[in-house]
């Protein structure tokens, strides 16, 4: 891949500041950038970065303002993330894709595989089951019986979808990820607990990537839910019965228990927690480690802490928190005070 600043400034919509005609063939970070590479800058720690990265081009805001020049070619855009990423989805499309079936993969007869897919080496399809046009299944993948797979979805290695569950279009799965394994359901009775069969599945809408070594559990009955355009991290629990909402966005090590209902367009910073049977509200936004135990109705809120409130109340409360010892010194010396007017008395 060979562009110059000019190509891509047309690209993306920007404009170049410098020599137009410099070539690029490659990417890098602003602090690790060498000749031939195009990086970015959006984060203002890194602004340092610009004035002797030795990057050929870097992507910047149009409002940028920088306080001596820099030895890069600059392209200024709207908004220097977003071109980024433009940037680097028509790199991985131009990548070339993989196709044919290994001869080592195992597909049952009574699976129907679309035109146009790879199936590598120890994969396993199902009776019965379903894979879409395009669709990549990278070794050691198991897709169990009944499974459907949309078109252009991505199944890396050792990926495990259990019977039945459903997977929409252009879904990514990463390394170690279970989808469809029971949910955690058992009644307890006078010998222990006896198990409740989970004769659910898990349905994956379009568009939705998963992390590696997340789970999502199928659902006691009818299904869980990872609605269109989803996108979970790795290493997180999706119990059964949950609906996580279109275009919500997970960080690591989230977990979300039994049958609560996630709205639309949400934020979770990693290792948040959510009670079981609770609705959480579209646009809600959770800080890190924040443990969510009643529902949030109001759209739109920022929650931090455990039991989660509001981020502002929160800020305020933390400030009291950090004075507590001077606090506790205070109220200790005026209660020594007191003792002392009463024994005066």
């Amino acid at each position: 891949m060979k562009f110059t600043a000019k190509q891509i400034a047309e690209l993306v919509g920007g404009r170049v500041e410098g020599d137009e005609n410099v070539a690029i063939t490659t990417f890098s970070k602003i602090e690790e950038g060498r000749e031939g590479a195009i990086t970015f800058l959006s984060n203002p720690k890194y602004t340092h970065y610009i004035y002797d990265t030795k990057a050929s081009v870097v992507l910047v805001d149009e409002k940028l303002e920088l306080e001596q020049s820099t030895p890069a070619t600059l392209i200024r855009v709207k908004n220097a993330y977003e071109s980024v990423a433009h940037l680097l989805q028509l790199y991985e499309s131009m990548k070339p894709r993989k196709t044919g079936i290994d001869s080592l993969a195992f597909i049952s007869p009574t699976a129907k595989i679309g035109e146009g897919c790879y199936i590598g080496p120890f994969a396993y399809v199902g009776d019965g089951a379903e894979i879409g046009d395009n669709t990549q299944i990278y070794p050691h993948a198991t897709i169990a019986d009944g499974v459907k797979v949309g078109c252009k979805c991505i199944i890396y290695p050792n990926v495990s979808i259990y019977n039945s569950c459903r997977l929409g279009d252009r879904v990514i799965v990463h390394s170690g990820t279970v989808i469809g394994a029971d949910g955690f359901g058992f009644a307890p009775s006078a010998e222990g607990y006896d198990k409740i069969p989970q004769i659910g599945l898990v349905t994956i809408e379009d568009d939705v990537e998963i992390g590696a070594n997340t789970c999502i559990d199928r659902s006691t009955m009818g299904s869980t839910y990872i609605r269109k355009g989803a996108k979970l991290d790795n290493l997180i629990q999706i119990a059964h019965n949950v609906e996580i909402g279109q275009n919500t966005v997970m960080a690591a090590q989230c977990g979300v228990a039994g049958s609560t209902k996630v709205g639309d367009w949400c934020m979770f910073g990693g290792q948040v927690g959510m009670a079981g049977h609770i609705t959480i509200a579209d646009q809600t936004k959770s800080g890190a480690q924040t443990g969510i135990a009643n529902s949030i109705k109001t759209p739109g809120q920022t929650v931090i802490g455990s039991p989660a409130i509001d981020a502002k109340s929160y800020m305020k409360s933390y400030a009291v928190y950090r004075k507590l010892p001077e606090l506790y010194k205070q109220i200790a010396e005026m209660q020594k005070q007191i003792d002392e007017l009463k024994q005066q008395k």
